[in-house]
């Protein structure tokens, strides 16, 4: 039963994943999910009603997202409606290139390309020879006059960035540093300058043309869009006995799907459950949608009105509250074990990863982490220790950055994982399952 369980778990990923292009269309899956579940929306523009036992999200900007699920005993009037909140983020973004306004670019009168630039950090190289394809959202002209927007998938293989030949470029596989916006311009198709001069001929606009046909609309009332590449490939389970994932956007959205599995399936117990997805952490977070940003503490605190407590009820549940940081995590790399911590080495197949950083990039701190290992042990869940090289620097993740707004304990984990910021990356398909017992443990106490 429990290799039944994790089959079903693993394919659930990856056609979320598959499903999941851009992070607009992440927050729309994890959206009708919630609703299939019995969650309601609330939106931050009205007045909230909320009920002891009630299931809610909220949504803010198309591409975060905050559910939370409140325990039977949250009614108004109370001492104290619950203990505080449990809470776990996880970061619906992957780093990828984003296609600029007016994108087309002609070469040699011929090629139309795509100006695009990095979001995020990524390994540039594996992007090349693969076929892409753009998704996102567009802001559109109303009827009546306002703006709307539209998802959008080209679901089709659509770009290529073609390599340079190695007979042109002999220093290839000696180390090549490629210039992003000379090497990593993504070709669209073939444009010949027509005999007499046609708009409708025009390389500019052409992507434009190409999302009006795929949403029925017409160009003209396409005003701007927020539009991304994406790898078309599927992602695939392999190895001697499937015990590889490799797919595009395992980080984080491995994370963010065990998450929701966890925490729907999650009676509250002393505490309201809480599911954080928020987007721009491969950039920084620094946005109104991402970690660093007063979303969560406006959820919570709206929480806490809605049920009628004050400021200072809001401090109490706060100061007894906890956060799990769930974003993925270095595994020993076979061909380059020196690179990882003499001592702290998670592999695939190892476990959870709770991570440490004396600089507090990771949030993991002694009792924490000893959190952490517990609701493991209660859910029968292995677990592992990451820690950075002492001379290499890391990333930082949601957790240090979230604490800022929201002063709670918190523990910093992932789920194991190779090639990592790469267009497609390899992790591990029994973490998958790891993941969604431990955060359901978390969440049910």
């Amino acid at each position: 039963m429990e290799g039944k369980r994790e089959e079903q778990l693993n394919r659930g990923l990856l056609e979320f994943i598959q499903d999941s292009p851009s992070v607009f269309h992440v927050i729309d899956n994890l959206k009708k999910r919630l609703e299939k579940a019995g969650f309601a929306e609330r939106r931050e523009q009205d007045s909230w009603e909320l009920q002891p036992g009630g299931s809610y999200y909220v949504i803010r900007n198309g591409s975060s997202l905050i559910a939370f699920r409140l325990p039977e005993a949250a009614g108004p009037g109370k001492e104290r409606p619950f203990r505080g909140y449990h809470i776990a983020a996880a970061h619906s973004d992957s780093p990828t290139f984003k296609v600029k306004a007016l994108p087309e670019t002609v070469a040699e009168k011929q090629y139309v390309r795509l100006n695009v630039e990095k979001y995020g950090g990524m390994i540039l190289s594996t992007w090349l020879d693969r076929p892409l394809s753009v998704a996102g959202r567009v802001a559109v002209r109303e009827p009546e006059g306002g703006v709307g927007t539209r998802l959008v998938n080209l679901d089709r293989d659509l770009l290529v960035i073609p390599n340079l030949a190695v007979h042109m470029n002999r220093d290839i596989n000696s180390g090549y540093a490629y210039n992003p916006q000379a090497d990593m311009l993504p070709l669209m198709g073939l444009w010949q300058e027509p005999q007499e001069e046609s708009a409708s001929q025009s390389p500019q606009g052409m992507l434009l043309r190409e999302i009006a046909r795929e949403l029925g609309i017409c160009p003209e009332d396409i005003l701007d869009g927020d539009l991304y590449l994406y790898v078309r490939e599927k992602g695939r389970l392999l190895g001697r006995e499937g015990e590889f994932i490799l797919s595009p956007r395992l980080d984080d959205l491995q994370c963010v799907y065990a998450g929701l599995e966890g925490f729907v399936s999650a009676i509250p117990g002393q505490y309201a459950n809480v599911l954080a997805v928020f987007d721009n952490e491969e950039v920084g977070s620094g946005t109104r949608q991402g970690a660093d940003s007063t979303f969560l503490e406006d959820v919570l605190l709206r929480i806490q009105s809605s049920l009628g407590y004050g400021p200072s009820m809001y401090r109490q549940l706060v100061a007894d509250s906890f956060l799990i940081s769930a974003d993925n995590a270095h595994a020993v790399h076979p061909a380059h074990p020196e690179k990882a911590d003499p001592t702290n080495r998670p592999v695939l197949g190892g476990g959870i990863v709770i991570k440490y950083h004396g600089g507090q990039k990771y949030t993991s701190d002694a009792v924490s982490a000893a959190w952490m290992k517990l609701w493991c042990q209660r859910a029968g869940v292995p677990y592992q220790t990451f820690a950075n090289r002492s001379d290499m620097a890391g990333g930082s993740t949601l957790g240090n950055i979230s604490t800022s707004h929201v002063s709670l304990a918190s523990v910093d984990i992932g789920l194991p994982q190779l090639a990592m910021h790469s267009a497609v990356e390899t992790g591990c398909s029994r973490a998958t399952a790891y993941a969604v017992s431990a955060l359901q443990q978390f969440w049910q106490e």
